[in-house]
């Protein structure tokens, strides 16, 4: 009676595995635990670390070239110096230079590099995609609300 157990097990066992070939993605939600080194919580049943993980761009650091045209706010007015004290001979020094004015702006336009600081932070709640063989998954992106 065990072997005819057993077969039955292993016949469940296959079934499940055909079953589970044919989704060829699982999505998770996760908690990121830590950032340095990595490690996601999915679902209060498993931690992943940075070897099982991919991450997208989306939860990640990045440069990015953009095009920008635009003209800074000037704040400044005017300015003036006072210098006060005394020189070699004992004389008082009292000094105070004209007023400036300091108004003026900038234009800043063209090819420039940004940095987009989209890196995971602990708390983050985060969509997870896990590859067909269940050997990686793919962090997509960040997420709202509860888990």
């Amino acid at each position: 009676m065990a072997d005819v157990s057993e077969l039955v097990k292993a016949i469940k066992k296959a079934a499940r595995d055909e079953r589970e070939s044919s989704k060829p993605v699982h999505v998770f939600f996760g908690v990121v635990r830590s950032v340095s080194p990595l490690n996601i919580s999915v679902e209060q049943k498993m931690v992943l670390g940075e070897a099982q993980l991919v991450l997208a761009r989306n939860v990640t650091d990045y440069s990015l070239m953009v095009t920008v045209d635009c003209l800074t706010e000037s704040a400044l007015r005017t300015h003036s110096h006072s210098v006060k004290g005394t020189d070699g001979d004992g004389d008082d020094i009292n000094l105070t230079t004209g007023e400036s004015s300091l108004v003026h702006n900038h234009n800043i336009s063209g090819k420039k590099r940004i940095m987009v600081h989209n890196g995971l932070a602990v708390g983050d709640k985060v969509i997870l995609l896990r590859q067909q063989d269940g050997q990686k998954f793919v962090v997509i992106d960040r997420i709202g609300g509860k888990l």
